[in-house]
């Protein structure tokens, strides 16, 4: 896999000796690589990405993993707050929902997994910890939105799918009067406790259940939602590390 360099001015330590441990995928909102670039590479922007990966494949390194990028903006996770410090983004190039959103092409996805798997096995980064930039600012962001193919990337080794085969109790003629129950289960997998529900609850689809946005019911609970929020959850306590 072909890295170049095009080093960005967007950086510093990462705080209080933090490690990365989350890996978050953005898009770039743009309407051509060359935008994106000019962006990231801004002093007067102040925003940075550890990676750049064009539509056509093409992956650049703008600031080392060691450092602390400045990609994720005010943000949430697991408590954690101060996401630059504890993550590695990738930018990836898109014209995002404000310039005519779509699909990501084939080789755009096959440098992104590439590459991501190659930042998840360097800093042993879990499954359940390869993150959306929505998942961490559900009220702000969308990317990379719900045209990404998690569900690929899943099955290629990055991040984690809901595993549903398995039996999970869930009434599946009623999820009304759930809504506590689903927002307990968003926070217990990392969600901002603090933010309006509808939005955390879209954020998840957007990642996880896309196709409500084909449906046009993002922010409705479906008892798909229900039942993959249980999965996940499971399937987290299932790889969490020992502690000894």
């Amino acid at each position: 896999m072909m890295i170049s360099d095009a080093p960005s001015p967007n950086f510093n330590d990462r705080a209080d000796g933090k490690k990365p441990s989350l890996l978050i995928l953005h898009y770039t909102d743009t309407v051509t690589g060359f935008e994106a670039l000019k962006i990231l590479q801004s002093e007067e922007r102040r925003v940075s990405s550890h990676y750049f990966v064009n539509d056509d494949g093409h992956i650049m390194r703008l600031v080392p993993e060691e450092m602390r990028a400045w990609h994720a903006g005010k943000s949430y996770w697991q408590g954690e707050t101060d996401i630059n410090s504890v993550s590695i983004g990738i930018e990836i190039q898109n014209p995002g929902h404000t310039n005519g959103y779509v699909a990501f092409p084939e080789d755009q996805i096959r440098a992104v997994t590439n590459l991501c798997r190659e930042i998840i096995a360097r800093n042993k980064i879990l499954p359940y910890h390869v993150l959306a930039h929505s998942d961490i600012a559900p009220e702000r962001k969308m990317d990379p939105g719900e045209f990404f193919p998690w569900g690929r990337l899943a099955g290629a080794g990055v991040g984690l799918w809901p595993n549903v085969t398995e039996s999970i109790e869930a009434d599946s003629h009623d999820v009304r009067d759930r809504d506590e129950e689903v927002r307990s289960l968003l926070n217990r997998y990392g969600y901002d406790p603090r933010v309006d529900f509808k939005a955390v609850v879209t954020a998840f689809q957007r990642h996880f259940e896309p196709e409500v946005f084909a449906e046009d019911r993002p922010g409705e609970v479906t008892i798909h939602t229900l039942r993959r929020l249980m999965a996940l959850n499971k399937q987290r306590l299932a790889l969490r590390p020992k502690t000894a």
